[in-house]
């Protein structure tokens, strides 16, 4: 139940944000309260999941229910940035259609890697960081206000996890749940569409140079509007083998299994707090890497996420390459 904490420093900081001279004055809070409406929603069939063990089809439902919500009081997708083509406008009833998808995604994609102690709110922690870093250098550093709403909504999220990591990292004194995972997910997913919601792709052009150049800007939106994002691709990944997993099985989608991302890592070698540590450090290498790669899209940042993701995979390996080590030395 520890997502009643996580919903309750949500509903407390909004309280407060509603109350900033600033936000009040100059910033749409339509689009936060849209969210917290559909927060409510999803944290109040999480307590009952928690509770009751409400079937998979249950949860999908209330799920589709507190997106469409959201979607109905305007928290949609409006354009899309993709690569080569520009801006792309969506038209009613697709826009309404990719936006109830790409919500169901990341809240689904939160939920699922929350396996070990401290897993989900350190990986949204990171990614909600690295998307504040990206809102906020738009709104103070090119001038771009609408992207307020989504710079605020992130750093809510990020505070929510920060608060939650230190009674949840291990050995853990309380759990989220799915009312806290749910919460997390929407979150980050709405904090995307709500930047694109607000953001004017021609204001944003104008601002950073041109169109190609805001698509480029944009990096960070590509996958966390089509699928989300590489701002959660690690969740994201792990969602989606599940899913394919679980299938080629002839279970449901939904059935618990033991081989998620963070349960192979402790099946070859890692200990628990290094496995989160790894989880970590894939997460801020996706999500800090599409955030530097919008501000310099060059061939030094693509050598740099390479050579650090060299580094990651040495790490990754660690245990198996410490083992053969020590099977050559016996031989």
């Amino acid at each position: 139940m520890g997502g009643a904490a996580m919903f309750a420093g949500l509903a407390a900081t909004l309280v407060v944000a509603e109350h900033l001279p600033d936000f009040k004055s100059t910033h749409n809070l339509n689009d936060i309260r849209s969210i917290f409406t559909g927060a409510l929603l999803l944290w109040i069939t999480g307590v009952l999941d928690d509770r009751l063990e409400l079937t998979a089809l249950v949860k999908l439902g209330a799920q589709l229910v507190a997106a469409g919500v959201m979607s109905w009081q305007g928290v949609t997708l409006l354009w899309l940035p993709i690569p080569g083509v520009g801006n792309v406008v969506l038209a009613s009833p697709l826009n309404v259609i990719v936006t109830v998808i790409i919500l169901l995604v990341s809240i689904n994609a939160v939920n699922f890697i929350d396996g070990l102690d401290g897993l989900a709110a350190g990986v949204v922690a990171i990614a909600g960081t690295a998307f504040f870093v990206y809102c906020y250098r738009l709104w103070f550093g090119h001038g771009i206000e609408a992207a307020a709403p989504a710079a605020m909504l992130s750093a809510i999220t990020v505070g929510i996890c920060v608060g939650f990591l230190l009674h949840n990292s291990h050995p853990a004194r309380i759990f989220m749940g799915d009312s806290g995972s749910m919460l997390l997910g929407l979150l980050l997913a709405g904090s995307c569409i709500s930047f694109l919601a607000e953001v004017d792709p021609d204001s944003l052009a104008r601002q950073l140079g041109g169109e190609r150049s805001a698509v480029y800007a944009s990096t960070p939106l590509y996958l966390a509007v089509l699928l989300p994002a590489l701002i959660i691709a690690l969740p994201l990944a792990d969602l989606s083998m599940a899913v394919a997993r679980r299938i080629l099985r002839g279970q449901s989608p939904f059935a618990a299994d033991k081989g998620h991302f963070h349960h192979r890592l402790l099946r070859i070698g890692h200990t628990h707090p290094r496995a989160v540590l790894v989880m970590y450090f894939w997460s801020a290498l996706l999500s800090f890497g599409a955030v530097a790669y919008s501000v310099a899209p060059s061939g030094r940042t693509i050598l740099i996420i390479g050579a650090l993701a060299i580094s990651g995979l040495i790490l990754l390996f660690a245990p198996h390459i410490t083992d053969e080590k020590w099977r050559w030395r016996r031989r």
